[in-house]
Formats: C-alpha cells, structure tokens, sequence
C-alpha cells in the first residue's frame, strides 16, 4: 500500500477551484492514490469524473480511461485540458484519429505530459496499442460506464466483457469500476466480471432531491402538451428523448414549427451533423436537443432544467440515467415522461425476435418500468428502493418533488390482503414471479400453474374478490415496504424477507392506494413546481452568462467551461472585483480565474461603480435596511423566485401572514419584486388594469378598490398588486 503524502484539498483546488469534496469523493480519491481496487457508484452529477481525474493528475504515469462514446471522451479532454496550460494533458486513442495524431499522442504518454489517456474498449484489442502500453508507466485503469459490462445493465456491450482478458496483459495495475446506475445484481455482475472481489465499494445516494418526477398518460395531444411545457421553461436547456429515429425529426419539426429552438440528435445522422448539433446545445445556441438515446452519455452540461419523455424507456436504469441529465447543477430539474402501456407492448413486440434468455431480461427490466410508471407511492421512494436504497417519503430530501406525493391517492387498510399475499407466496413454496402469484390469488390457471398442480390447493383463487390491478398494486407497495424482495439469481421470483416473516405471524396495519390506470382519455396532468434557482442580483447575473457566451465563443469551448453556473452565482452575491478575489469564489482555481477572469472582474468593477453597490467583506446579501430575520429570510426567498406556499410553510406562516410581512417590507422602503408570482395569478391586461386603478387612486385602500372592482379580484389579488405597485413606484 502507497504512503498518502500529497495534501488531496491542495490539488483540489489548484486543479479544480473548489475548497472541499462532495459526498464519497475524497474517500473514493484516497483509495486510488493508496492503489487499491476501487468500484464507484455515484449518480449522474455526483462528480463521479472527478474521483479518477484528480489522481491521474497527481500520481505518477498515466491513467487509462475506458470509455464507450466518442461524444464523452471528447467531452472530459476539453474539460481536463481547460485545466492546464499543455493540451497534451489528456488525449483520445480511438479509431476518429489519423496516424500523425496517433503518433504525437504516444509521444506525450512517453515525454510524462498526458495524465489521462481516454480509450474506446474497442482500441483496447488492438495488439499494437497494448504493446505500446506495456512500454511506458500506466497509474491505473478506469473503466467508466461499467455497467456496460452486465448483462443485465441498460446498455449492455459485448466488447466490454472483454476487458479482464486486456487489463491483464497490461500488467497488474489498480482497477477502478465506476457506473451512475446499478441494482444489486448488476454491482454483482461487474465485480465478478472485473475480477475485483477486493474492491472496496463507494455507493453514493442515488437520491437527487432537486429534481422533480412525473409521468403523463400520452394522450392525442402529446405534443402540443410538451410544446406548452415547454415555454414555460423559455430560454432554458432541455433534451426531449425518444425511442424511434423517425420520431426525433418529427417532434424536432413540430417544435421548430412552433417558436422552439431545437434540434435533431440520434446515430442516423452524420458524425459532423451530430458534432455540430451537440456543440450547439452544450454551446447555447438551441436551446433543446431531441434525441434518442444515442445522445447525452457523459455531456456534462450542469443547466439542463427539464428531461422529457416522449416514450418510455426499456428499463429504469435508462430512466434514471436520462433523467440524471437535469439539474446537475443543483438547480431545478423537472424529469416529464409520457405512459401508455400500447408503447410497453411495442417493446415487448422488438424483442420477440432476440434469443430466450435476452427476452427474459428485457421483459424483466421493462416489467420494472411499468410499476414505476402505474404505481401511487412516492415515485423518489420507488426508484431509490429499486437501486437498493431505502427513503424516507415523509422526511426525506426531495420528498414531495413528484407527482405521486403532491397529489396522493386515498389509502385503504389492507393488512389481511397482505397477510392472504405473504401467506400464499409461502405456501407455494417461493418458486414463482409476480404474474403466476396474481394468478393463484385471483385463481387463474396458466401453463405453469397447472405444471405444479397449485390449481387443486385449497388456497388457489382465495383473492378472487379483488382484480390482478388490485393485487399488482399491493405487491409492488410490500416489495418496497420490504417485505417481499426479488431473489438476485432467479430474477423475478418472489421471497419472503425476515420482515415479511414477522408480519406473517404478528401482522398490523398496512395502508396501500391502488395504481394508477392510464387510458388514452386519462389526462390529469399536473402544473409544473415553481422552485428556481435565482439569485441575488439577477440583473448582474444575466450579465455575466451573455460575457461567458461570447468568451466562450471566441475560445471554441462550451460555457460551462468558463464558469459554470454556481460559479457565476456566487459572483453575483460576492461581486470580486480583481483576480485575487475570484479565486475564493466557488469553483474557480487561481489558474481558471488567471486564465478566464480578467474580463469578468471589470464587467463587475464597472457594474459595482454604476450602481453604487456596497460589496460585502465575504457574503451578505442586499442591503434590506430591514433587521428582523424573519423579514431577511422572505426577502431572500423572493429573490430567488420560491413560491408563496413554500416561503410560508417554512416559517410556520399562513398566507395571510406572508402577505402581511411582505407589505410591511415594501412600506419600510425595500424593494421587492414579485412579479413572477404576480403572473400565475393574473394576467397582463389584469395586471395593468389594477396597477392604472393605484396609479390614480388618491387611497391604496383596499376597501375602496374592492368597491371600484365589485367583485371583479378577491382581496389577495388586490393585495399582492398593492405590494407591487408600492415597492415599484416608491421604493
């Protein structure tokens, strides 16, 4: 084992400006550093690359980097090389490059420059690559994307089962495994693949509580359903996925039809063409890339703000991953996915023609789906509960961001149902699945049944009062309560837990709600949450995002490199106005803020002497000549644009109160803007029709506005226009 002699927070910051490691990162970064077998779960947006990067900068050698998509090593070498002064800093090998560039990229592994070398698993079979390799010092191996290696991941590929054989020639050097999406037996199946038994295993949270779930049944109107979604997110990043080529130009089409900046992505167009179109999303440019799933493996782009659906995936590990493309920044992320279970029959109807056990698996995955789709409980509990997590849905992080929680179906008691459940998945000895147990329960005979005569027991159709939804329901409620599970080995079979043993002999109350039932007429959609991610000084903000366009645009490099949104944020509330104090803003290295800073600095300088800024000595915001906390804490919330609802519940108001607090704001002289909750309540023309009333109105009265409306506005209306009008016109 190595010696730890490098100071990890140092080389965090020097590299990557940033003054401490999220989550596991640092545990993960040491037992690199230290040589170790290292096996990584980490969501999409959990800094996953940053746990391999960091120690291929500071350890001796190179690092090789397995990569399945062109796009994504492409993507991480920009990222690395904004990082340094040499470019060589990190290459690609793979079958895009000619000899001459072949060639100059061995000889910067030989001469010590390239830290990380990103290779496709496919260059890895060529004999004179590996004999290259073997000639100069390698750090380690990373294989990201390693659930490409099991069978039973979501983007199984053969060439990766190949790898084993390959790291071996190479010598006996760590093996880093890193995924964003594993189940229990996928973890199993890479651990075994790789050979690493001795790994020690980082799982981060596959909790993202800032990202908002929801399914639409997919009716008729589908896509004028997501073009008003759509505009309600104007100007922000967006990816739209779908399963058919032919179905990305046709939306693409309808959306560009329709006012949207958009544009087509999937491995049907030329490399050039899907270069380009990619450029133009990650550079802002268009903002909506609508894609199959051919498109968004490793983008690091923070901003995305909404991931739409408009067919179901094949598993909820592709589910999962796609939507861990929104709010990677911690920012809003709504993920909207249209359901009708006509698209699940498609997909079972594509498989039809692929080898039995290939079949089983899809079937399997794609059952999975259906149940995340249909169920009622907290769709976070669900999905965290299928990557092996347990949640809390009445206090856990993010619990009421879906639409299960927000708009919760009636629970009934069915403690004997489960009870008559457990029971009959016992007696019949725990060999079946699902389907065969509804079966027994409602007293269907199917081929199965019949071959273990469960037919002729007495317990055969003893839930026969209740229909397949009903019981599919309770199923799917007790497998994440925990107390039935699927068995690891024989995928799909039903067992009982330890839990489900002790509810057997003393069982209590257990209240379920029945799924939902999506038909083509079922259209309750659900009104998108108000949560942003707005700070302070908004004006300041827009500035600084069109400066990191045009930067951007000039260096060729997509925005984010520049500074990423937080880092921007940050500038907007702690206004630095030389190089010195941009390097103590978030994510910004002494190098990043040398290398891209200058301009930034004087927007902000110039700004701060327009406006008469007073700037804070570290973080203060706005000057609300305000001392009560409680009226700090809603001013603060109103900049960033929180709703009402939530300002309220926070501190324990009624919306009278909120109301109350808000008036006496704005009358001490503090601005306070609004508008943005203004405008879901009323529209322009009434805006303006009461904002003319005070405008030449000689009392703000709101008795005598009532009386000059008659009716017209309740007194909330009246009220929250009254606040506008005052700290517009006074303050």
């Amino acid at each position: 084992m190595k010696s730890l002699e490098i100071d990890l927070h140092k080389e965090l910051k020097k590299y990557f400006g940033f003054n401490q490691f999220k989550g596991l990162q640092e545990g993960v970064v040491e037992n690199i550093i230290y040589g170790n077998n290292t096996f990584v779960i980490m969501p999409t947006g959990g800094g996953k690359s940053l746990c391999y990067q960091l120690p291929a900068l500071v350890l001796e050698g190179t690092a090789i980097v397995v990569s399945p998509l062109i796009a994504l090593m492409k993507n991480q070498v920009d990222a690395i090389r904004s990082l340094s002064s040499d470019i060589g800093i990190a290459h690609v090998l793979n079958s895009s490059l000619n000899k001459t560039e072949v060639a100059k990229v061995k000889e910067d592994i030989k001469s010590g420059i390239t830290k990380l070398l990103y290779v496709a698993p496919e260059s890895l079979t060529k004999e004179e690559y590996v004999s290259f390799l073997n000639t100069v010092p390698l750090s380690f191996i990373a294989i990201d994307e390693a659930h490409c290696i099991s069978e039973w991941g979501h983007d199984f590929r053969p060439e990766y089962r190949n790898l084993r054989n390959i790291i071996r020639q190479l010598g006996d050097i760590p093996i880093i495994g890193l995924t964003a999406t594993a189940t229990p037996k996928v973890q199993e199946d890479i651990l075994k693949n790789l050979e690493i038994p001795d790994a020690k295993v980082f799982k981060a949270s596959f909790n993202r509580p800032n990202l908002y779930y929801e399914i639409r049944p997919k009716t008729k109107n589908v896509e004028s359903d997501i073009i008003r979604f759509i505009k309600q997110f104007k100007g922000k990043s967006g990816v739209i996925y779908c399963l058919s080529r032919k179905k990305v130009e046709e939306i693409t089409q309808v959306l560009q039809v329709n006012g949207i900046s958009a544009v087509a992505y999937h491995a049907g167009l030329d490399a050039k063409t899907r270069a380009k179109h990619q450029d133009m999303f990650l550079m802002e440019d268009v903002d909506v890339v609508v894609a199959t799933i051919a498109f968004g493996m490793g983008i690091d782009k923070p901003d995305v703000r909404f991931v739409i659906h408009h067919d179901i995936p094949k598993s909820l590990e592709s589910y999962y991953q796609e939507t861990g493309r929104a709010g990677r920044d911690g920012g809003e992320g709504y993920c909207l996915a249209y359901y009708s279970y006509k698209d699940i029959e498609k997909l079972e109807k594509f498989m039809s023609g692929k080898p039995v056990a290939e079949q089983e698996i899809g079937y399997a995955l794609l059952q999975e789906v259906v149940a995340y789709a249909e169920t009622s409980i907290s769709r976070r509990k669900f999905l965290l509960h299928y990557f092996g997590e347990n949640f809390d849905e009445l206090s856990g992080d993010g619990w009421d961001m879906d639409d299960n929680t927000r708009n919760p179906k009636t629970k009934i008691e069915v403690k004997d149902q489960v009870q008559q459940l457990l029971q009959v998945i016992k007696d019949t000895r725990q060999i079946y699945k699902t389907k065969e147990i509804i079966n027994t329960l409602v007293g269907k005979v199917n081929a199965i049944i019949k071959s273990y005569k469960t037919d002729s027991q007495s317990f055969f159709g003893s839930g026969k009062d209740f229909d397949d939804h009903f019981w599919m329901a309770v199923i799917r409620q007790v497998m994440v309560a925990g107390l039935i599970s699927k068995d690891i080995e024989t995928y799909g079979v039903l067992k009982l837990t330890p839990k489900g043993e002790d509810f057997l002999k003393n069982p209590v109350s257990f209240m379920a709600s029945e799924d939902h039932k999506y038909t083509e007429n079922n259209d309750d959609a659900v009104v998108v949450n108000s949560r942003s991610s707005s700070v302070a000084d908004e004006v300041l903000i827009a500035m600084l995002k069109d400066l990191r366009k045009r930067v951007a645009k000039k260096l060729e490099i997509p925005p984010f490199v520049v500074f990423q949104d937080p880092s921007l944020e940050d500038m907007a509330l702690k206004y630095p106005v030389s190089l010195e104090e941009l390097s103590s803003v978030h994510g910004v290295s002494e190098g990043k803020a040398k290398k891209y800073g200058k301009e930034f600095v004087s927007l902000i300088a110039k700004y701060v002497d327009e406006n008469d800024i007073i700037r804070p000595d570290d973080l203060v915001v706005k000057s609300t000549g305000v001392n009560s906390a409680l009226k700090l804490y809603i001013i603060q919330s109103v900049d960033r644009k929180l709703s009402f609802d939530d300002i309220a519940s926070a501190k324990g108001l009624d919306m009278e109160a909120l109301i109350k607090e808000m008036e006496q704001i704005v009358y001490s002289g503090t601005r306070l803007n609004i508008n943005y909750w203004i405008d879901e309540v009323l529209d322009e023309e009434q805006q303006e029709e009461i904002f003319d009333y005070f405008m030449e109105s000689e009392s703000d009265a709101i008795k005598l506005a009532m009386q000059e409306f008659d009716g017209d506005y309740d007194t909330g209306e009246l009220r929250l226009m009254r606040i506008r009008f005052i700290s517009e016109m006074a303050n």
